[in-house]
């Protein structure tokens, strides 16, 4: 494959106000973004990637999932097209970079080769996959989950958000419901750059992490059922209180996560808790468990455990404890000559790197299943992340791109 030259760069300021003048849309309320998917905001951040895109003369292409794919035509028009890219949806209180850096990053890369005159073999795409977040309708990465073949798309248009609003209705209300098959385009590789949601790149003082495993997920919907009752006037040794239940498991969850350190994470995040009244005892308590490893045998383990321990804790405090999953997916190993690939981009810039564990879920976990795929990180401040506080510097954000932009040209085959 032929590599750029090693003094060949993307234009960093250039980048930095393009993520800047997205950030305006949906803006939080505390400096961050909440541009949550499919909804208005969403579907004017897709509009103004869609005029960038044409801009630098690419063709845009939208699926039936939404997802889009701006694509750069290669000198061979047989030769399979080198993906990159992410999602610029965002959390309720999310950041300016947490997906849109790899998007934004993509586009940057035709920019550069546009100012550069450089032609390659292999066209290239840059993507903006639809739902990544699934903080609105679960489960995330949807719309990759799709185009992987893992998710059926009838049942993704069917899922609800909090206000009984269809993933499909919303998709086309907004005007971004496209007519291309999910997941007919094949690929030749498929790269994405993330800030590194977590503090081991900025703690280690690196610049590059080279992602060579992602981490598997579990989560497990879980109810505790009691009985609602007066908190003043019911004796304690009559109580059915699921809050215990909840209490007692969130300690449980966290034993398991420890009892399998380092390759192993654990918490509650989201608590439903009915009638969620300050003078009555909850009678139900619905709550949502993510456990993470990316060792397949860890993560199976810490689901046995609780499936065994917490049904126990709760018939000891005489309420019921009952659980399903909500979203799952097995540990990814990305692609050994994409991650080499990525490895010596950053070693042909001089950039310090190392390898690392994606901690989080990303669009690649699911595109690796269908085409060789390897991710780039960039350090974030403290390994702040689905905040608005969310932070990177723009030295971090220009290299992660310089890596992704050898490592993407790289596979593509630059001409002449």
């Amino acid at each position: 494959m032929a590599a750029p030259a090693e003094n060949m760069k993307i234009n960093g300021e250039r980048l930095w106000d393009s993520l800047m003048e997205m950030a305006k849309i949906g803006p939080g309320v505390a400096g961050g973004n909440n541009r949550q998917t499919v909804t208005d905001a969403d579907a004017e951040g897709r509009k103004l990637f869609q005029s960038w895109c044409e801009a630098a003369g690419a063709t845009m292409g939208v699926d039936q999932m939404g997802t889009m794919f701006a694509r750069r035509e290669g000198t061979d028009p047989d030769a399979l097209p080198v993906y990159v890219g992410s999602h610029l949806d965002t959390q309720p209180t999310g950041g300016k970079y947490d997906g849109v850096l790899g998007v934004l990053g993509g586009l940057e890369i035709l920019r550069t080769l546009n100012d550069l005159g450089i032609k390659t073999r292999h066209p290239i795409v840059v993507t903006n996959w639809t739902n990544e977040e699934g903080t609105r309708f679960a489960p995330a990465m949807l719309a990759s989950g799709v185009f992987a073949g893992v998710l059926d798309q009838d049942w993704a248009y069917e899922r609800v958000d909090a206000e009984g609003k269809k993933f499909g209705d919303e998709l086309k209300r907004i005007g971004w419901r496209g007519e291309e098959e999910v997941g007919a385009r094949k690929m030749k590789a498929f790269y994405e750059l993330h800030i590194e949601q977590g503090p081991i790149l900025e703690a280690e003082g690196k610049d590059i992490g080279v992602v060579t495993h992602g981490q598997g997920l579990r989560w497990i919907e879980c109810t505790v059922t009691g009985k609602e009752s007066h908190t003043g006037s019911t004796p304690m040794r009559m109580r059915r209180n699921a809050g215990r239940g909840l209490a007692q498991i969130t300690e449980l969850v966290h034993e398991i996560a420890m009892k399998h350190q380092p390759n192993a994470v654990g918490a509650i995040g989201h608590i439903d808790v009915y009638p969620n009244s300050r003078n009555i005892i909850p009678g139900k308590v619905v709550f949502t468990i993510d456990f993470r490893s990316h060792v397949l045998e860890t993560l199976n383990a810490m689901v046995a455990e609780l499936e065994e321990k917490a049904p126990k804790l709760c018939e000891a405090l005489g309420v019921e404890f009952s659980c399903q999953s909500s979203g799952q997916f097995d540990p990814p190993a990305f692609d050994p000559d994409c991650v080499s690939t990525v490895r010596r981009a950053a070693e042909r810039l001089g950039y310090s790197h190392m390898d690392i564990v994606s901690g989080a879920g990303h669009d690649a976990c699911w595109i690796n299943r269908v085409a060789p795929t390897a991710m780039v990180m960039c350090p974030c401040v403290d390994g702040l992340s689905h905040n608005e506080a969310e932070e990177i510097t723009p030295e971090w954000a220009r290299k992660g791109v310089d890596v992704l932009f050898h490592a993407v040209v790289e596979t593509a085959e630059v001409v002449g």
